[in-house]
């Protein structure tokens, strides 16, 4: 059985008037598009290698036992080598203010940037809290302290990686 969508209220800031609410494109979605919202004649040029916080014009609110996760655009990614530089951003459900996304431009090309552009994605997930306690021995296992690449290669990815 499918749990009820949770309810999100979203404030519209004036600079964010006239631009659409986080919207899923898709019957199967997981992400809503965010837009940017600069000014009607406002571009900004994301220069390669370069880095800029974007507004959206909004405000969440989100249910308590819930975060937004903002996420990278999976076809500017791929196109034009733009990503959510803190991928996952996170939004907690007490933040009350603007929803803003870093945008890194990791690709060879200036990215340009105008209202409206769908420049993210946010997706709202259940979260739980931890309850840390504090131990002197932790339970053993076959990993071990093992960190990064620690888990063996991949066949595709050879003996270099």
């Amino acid at each position: 059985m499918r749990e009820a969508a949770p309810r999100v209220a979203v404030r519209v800031l004036p600079h964010g008037e006239g631009l659409p609410l986080p919207a899923y494109h898709s019957v199967g979605a997981a992400g809503a598009d965010l837009c940017a919202a600069l000014a009607p004649d406002e571009r900004i040029v994301l220069e390669p290698g370069a880095r800029h916080l974007i507004a959206t014009g909004i405000v969440l609110e989100l249910p308590d036992g819930y975060e937004g996760q903002v996420r990278p655009r999976s076809g500017i990614a791929l196109h034009r080598g733009v990503t959510v530089l803190n991928a996952p951003g996170t939004i907690d459900s007490d933040y009350r203010g603007e929803v803003s996304v870093l945008l890194i431009n990791c690709g060879s090309e200036p990215f340009e940037i105008v209202r409206g552009a769908r420049i993210a994605q946010l997706v709202v997930a259940p979260v739980m809290r931890a309850v840390f306690v504090e131990t002197a021995r932790l339970t053993e296992t076959v990993r071990g302290a093992g960190g990064y690449g620690s888990t063996g290669h991949s066949a595709l990815q050879g003996d270099d990686a």
